[in-house]
């Protein structure tokens, strides 16, 4: 375990930091200071998500070290809300406070090459890869895994953004330029019959919990409904649960990480991405669970022991994407009509075609039935 440690729990009344300043830090910073906490945001933008509930906002950019020094020096602990934080940033924080999970964690999960040789390495079921540099490296690929495959840019990529999907030979030229000319991992293309998630946490102490598995239906690369709990086989829920425990332990997490997966015929599993942080998928804990996810990270963080995860009833999230505002404001009176759905909206300023701004979280008797309501809801946004 990293010499970096926490000697103590960072109590009630103290100020936490957050890199970053989106809808995640947004509702991470409603659990902590539900809990009373104070929270400082660090990010390059003004009047964010996160900015607009947290008690200081600090505007500069991740590269202005001295700034991020200055940041780190007002709060006992600093975490994240997106894994993309230059390893810079988070090693200058590190110099004035405790940064959880490490920048070991973001070292790893921000890159899809290291990422994925970690797990290869580890022993754990990842998606046939190869490394790609260079055009001549990419047809060799191609030759190796077999058409279709998927090209991805190795750093900074999500919500399906710096991918290529190849289906024939003469597309090579095509993908490469797509994704810019730079490191890539050819990934083959994998006939999944689902798409599942497991939400966890861990503790310094090593404590774990987590919040079962959840079924994700996407739409344009983009998370698009998340059921809980999610219909899968008891062999599935077991296996993904233990995948995710080796994940935290072998890269010694103190927070909250995602594990994203396919799932295969006959019950097999495979890990498509990590994610160091509370996790889209993750949002219906917000309402459904005794602990969430956003709760979870700051007890992680602030070496508090974890809270109960038992789930209230079964759950649905629907994402809200700009698109819904096409046509003038929704109609958030006639979402609202339905009691058992809760709203969401992250103050974001401007409604852009694949932004998220906002979700909405249904519960009920059962899982089907939460993602049925959850899905009439968001229709009902659209109506006049």
């Amino acid at each position: 375990m990293s010499n970096e440690r926490l000697r103590s729990p960072i109590l009630p009344g103290s100020a936490v930091g957050v890199l970053g300043s989106g809808q995640l830090g947004r509702m991470f910073a409603m659990a902590a200071r539900r809990m009373g906490y104070r929270v400082h945001t660090f990010s390059p933008d003004e009047d964010t998500p996160t900015g607009q509930v947290a008690d200081r906002e600090i505007t500069a950019s991740y590269d202005d070290l001295d700034a991020v020094r200055d940041f780190a020096r007002g709060v006992s602990a600093v975490t994240f809300e997106f894994e993309n934080v230059p390893a810079a940033t988070a090693a200058a924080a590190a110099e004035f406070a405790p940064v959880r999970p490490g920048g070991n964690v973001l070292h790893v999960a921000q890159h899809r090459l290291r990422e994925k040789t970690f797990l290869r390495n580890a022993g754990l079921p990842v998606t046939p890869f190869r490394r790609i540099g260079s055009i001549s490296e990419l047809q060799m690929a191609m030759q190796e895994l077999g058409l279709p495959a998927v090209l991805k840019s190795a750093g900074f990529g999500y919500d399906g953004k710096g991918q290529f999907t190849i289906r024939s030979t003469d597309q090579a030229g095509e993908a490469w330029e797509a994704i810019g000319q730079q490191e890539a991992v050819l990934e083959a293309f994998i006939a999944f019959e689902r798409e599942v998630s497991v939400v966890a946490a861990r503790s310094e102490t090593g404590e774990f919990a987590h919040f079962g598995v959840t079924e994700n239906r996407h739409r344009n690369h983009i998370l698009d409904l998340s059921i809980s709990p999610g219909d899968v086989s008891p062999t599935v829920f077991r296996d993904a649960v233990e995948i995710a425990r080796a994940i935290l332990e072998k890269l010694e997490v103190v927070g909250v990480l995602c594990v994203e997966f396919f799932l295969c015929a006959g019950d097999k599993l495979l890990v498509n991405e990590l994610a160091p942080r509370p996790h889209n998928s993750g949002h219906f804990t917000f309402d459904a669970n005794v602990t969430s996810q956003f709760e979870q990270q700051l007890r992680a963080v602030c070496g508090l022991c974890l809270g109960s995860v038992m789930q209230f009833a079964p759950a649905a999230m629907a994402n809200l994407l700009g698109d819904l505002w096409a046509e003038g404001e929704p109609n958030w009176a006639e979402a609202c009509s339905a009691p058992n759905v809760k709203l969401h909206l992250y103050g974001k300023s401007e409604a852009r075609p694949g932004r998220k701004m906002g979700h909405l979280t249904a519960l009920t008797d059962s899982a089907a039935q939460a993602a049925s309501d959850v899905e009439r809801a968001r229709r009902a946004l659209m109506r006049g």
